[in-house]
């Protein structure tokens, strides 16, 4: 049996634990030849070795995505440099300040809307012609359950996970025709190895009146990932797939 993304180049981005962790494991499991990418150099070297153990292609890269241009065209000649080409492009680093409105001042506004929003722009934006002169390409990237679904902290995030989403449609309609496909996934609540027990039960309890009643795994998301990016998506355009344990979408009422 082939493997779904045999002969296939990989970047992803963040990609040094976690959700991007997840994602590049699992996409070199499918055979794919994968560019790791974040700041932490032992974090990289580790994910590359856990997937050359198991048969695997990887290369890291260091970047610090800051939302400057600049660095993101960098990203993309270093991981082109690697790769040869980039096939498939995620869009998975991203950071998280849990500040209320008041408690955000514009140093932290335009940090978060630079590393979640600009960076993956400007580097979508640097990898695209090279995609479409192959012939084409795939365009991940990674929203948020609370770009829809509003809890009381994190506007900022939420509001930059919401035009990434927007994003997603646009880049879909732009570039569809021209052999690239662009899709969204939209986790929930997904729990890390890194976390401690009480973290874990506090993402627990953020589940509670949904379907799953529990946090998820990063595994969750690299499967939707692997499905976005094979041939088995090919008439899939445009979509945000919630991986969600049914946050969003679905209310569980006590008692029935």
């Amino acid at each position: 049996m082939s493997l779904r993304l045999e002969g296939r180049t990989a970047l992803v981005t963040g990609s040094t634990a976690n959700i991007g962790r997840a994602i590049a494991v699992a996409f070199a499991a499918e055979g794919a030849h994968v560019v790791v990418s974040g700041r932490d150099d032992a974090r990289g070297a580790a994910v590359v070795a856990e997937i050359e153990a198991a048969g695997g292609r990887a290369d890291f890269v260091r970047a610090s995505l800051d939302g400057s241009a600049a660095a993101s065209r960098a990203l993309a000649e270093a991981a082109t440099d690697r790769l040869g080409r980039v096939d498939v492009l995620v869009n998975n680093a991203g950071i998280y300040p849990a500040a209320t409105t008041p408690a955000t001042d514009e140093e932290t506004f335009d940090r978060v809307f630079g590393v979640n929003v600009k960076a993956p722009f400007f580097l979508t934006r640097a990898l695209l012609p090279a995609m479409v002169d192959a012939g084409g390409g795939v365009v991940i990237n990674l929203g948020s359950w609370i770009a829809r679904l509003a809890v009381p902290a994190a506007p900022v995030y939420s509001s930059t996970k919401g035009a990434v989403e927007t994003l997603t449609r646009a880049w879909a309609a732009e570039f569809g025709s021209r052999g690239v496909r662009v899709n969204a996934i939209s986790p929930g609540v997904i729990a890390s190895s890194e976390w401690d027990e009480t973290t874990r039960r506090i993402s627990d309890r953020m589940m509670v009146g949904s379907p799953a009643g529990r946090a998820g795994d990063p595994g969750a998301i690299a499967a939707a990932a692997v499905y976005l990016a094979s041939d088995e998506s090919a008439f899939v355009h445009g979509t945000v797939i919630d991986v969600d344990g049914g946050r969003t979408g679905v209310a569980v009422v006590a008692g029935t």
